[in-house]
Order: structure tokens, then sequence, then C-alpha cells
């Protein structure tokens, strides 16, 4: 991956976070943060791992339908 493609790329996902409300949540704690991410990625490593995806798909979609209806 080129750097341009990369840096937009970590800015996109960083805007994810924020979208997430997860900076606000957690006071800009970004050790809480990485540690929620940590957890996901560990959930993501389970037999479950099928169903969290989907159960988080869904919940991604109709957050970014919510943010395109406001």
């Amino acid at each position: 991956m080129k750097r341009r493609e990369r840096t937009r790329q970590l800015i996109e996902l960083g805007g994810l976070v924020v979208k997430a409300g997860l900076v606000e949540l957690t006071d800009d704690d970004r050790a809480v943060i990485l540690g929620l991410l940590v957890e996901a990625a560990a959930k993501l490593r389970t037999e479950d791992r099928e169903q969290a995806l989907t159960l988080w798909r869904r919940r991604g979609k109709r957050a970014f339908a919510q943010d395109a209806i406001t």
C-alpha cells in the first residue's frame, strides 16, 4: 500500500472511531479505545466470528443510514 493510500485509510478509520462516539464516551482515553478494539479482535478469533461480524455489520449499516438522514 502506498503512503498516501495508507494515510487516507488511517484518517478514515479514525473517523469511524469518532463517528461511533468512542472519543466522547471515553473522554479521549486512548488506552480504553485500544482495549475496546483489542477485545473486538479477540472476539473475531473465536468460533463466534461470523455471528459477531453479522451483528456489527448490521449495526454499522444502521449507523451510516442514520447519519445520512441527519
